[in-house]
């Protein structure tokens, strides 16, 4: 098989759409039903079906998807151990982090890196867990720096830190002469990540738990960043990291709500592909995140 054909045949598989697939890379169209007639010829088996207006991967398709991307990851990772042979400290990092760790654990982890190695490059993406697997698995990031979700296999994690998950509002808030269990809460209005997410979905289901209204959510948003100073200045609860509210990170005006039960515990974790290639600047940034994650 030709490496040109399997990485066209990637991208077909991403898109589903010979057209599209044509306009990204640059090839016409029938240049590409001709490698996927080579790759089809060589597995013996057709590798996409029609569906609707597109088409989709039969099972052997998702079969050769899964060798292909292996197969290149071994290409790339081979070009980049053989590029870095007596570079020393050197070369191209692609990270994902999520939001709390972008904020607490990165800054002083890059400024490590940078002073001890001038010369590497460090590209980031700060995204939450759904937008940045998808990209660590196709190889678009060397590791990855993101909350634990369930294991992946071909995948290795470590535990950075656990960070908890709290109840906060603005110092001046009335619920901290009121509140008093978690039934006191529902009088109040919120501002929450939207459902689906993690944070969200625990809180959400603390209250079912408790035969409780949900909370009542007034702003709905995915900047994390940004929930923090916006509850300072409003009369709206949020649920937080403690990494807000503590050390030399705090946000002025910002105080955990003390409510038996409504403390979420979660890990950060790094993870990156087993048995590939990490750059030494990769593996010293991995080194520096286990060093330098604080304390809970």
């Amino acid at each position: 098989m030709d490496l040109r054909d399997l990485r066209y045949f990637e991208t077909i598989a991403e898109l589903q759409h010979l057209g599209r697939a044509s306009t990204r890379l640059h090839r016409s169209q029938p240049a590409l039903t001709s490698s996927i007639r080579r790759l089809e010829t060589a597995c013996g088996a057709a590798l996409f079906e029609k569906a609707g207006r597109g088409i989709k991967l039969t099972e052997a398709g998702h079969v050769l998807l899964k060798w292909a991307q292996r197969m290149r990851f071994d290409v790339e990772d081979a070009k980049r151990e053989l590029s870095s042979i007596g570079a020393g400290l050197t070369g191209h990092v692609r990270l994902g982090v999520v939001p709390t760790a972008a904020q607490f654990l990165l800054p002083a982890v890059a400024r490590q890196l940078l002073k001890e190695a001038p010369d590497v490059t460090l590209h980031t993406v700060v995204g939450l867990i759904a937008m940045l697997k998808p990209q660590l698995h196709a190889g678009e990031l060397d590791l990855m720096v993101a909350t634990e979700s369930a294991p992946d296999a071909g995948y290795v994690s470590q535990v950075l830190s656990e960070d908890m998950i709290v109840v906060a509002a603005s110092e001046r808030h009335e619920v901290f002469r009121k509140a008093k269990s978690l039934k006191d809460l529902v009088a109040y209005r919120w501002a929450l990540q939207p459902p689906g997410l993690p944070t969200r979905d625990w809180l959400d289901h603390t209250f079912d738990r408790k035969g409780l209204p949900r909370p009542h959510v007034q702003v709905e948003t995915t900047s994390l960043i940004s929930l923090p100073a916006l509850i300072v200045q409003t009369g709206l609860l949020s649920f937080i990291s403690r990494h807000h509210l503590q050390g030399p990170s705090r946000i002025p005006g910002l105080k955990e709500v003390p409510i038996t039960g409504a403390t979420m515990r979660r890990r950060l974790v790094v993870t990156y592909r087993a048995n590939s290639f990490l750059s030494p600047a990769a593996k010293r940034l991995i080194e520096l995140f286990l060093r330098s994650a604080p304390a809970d």
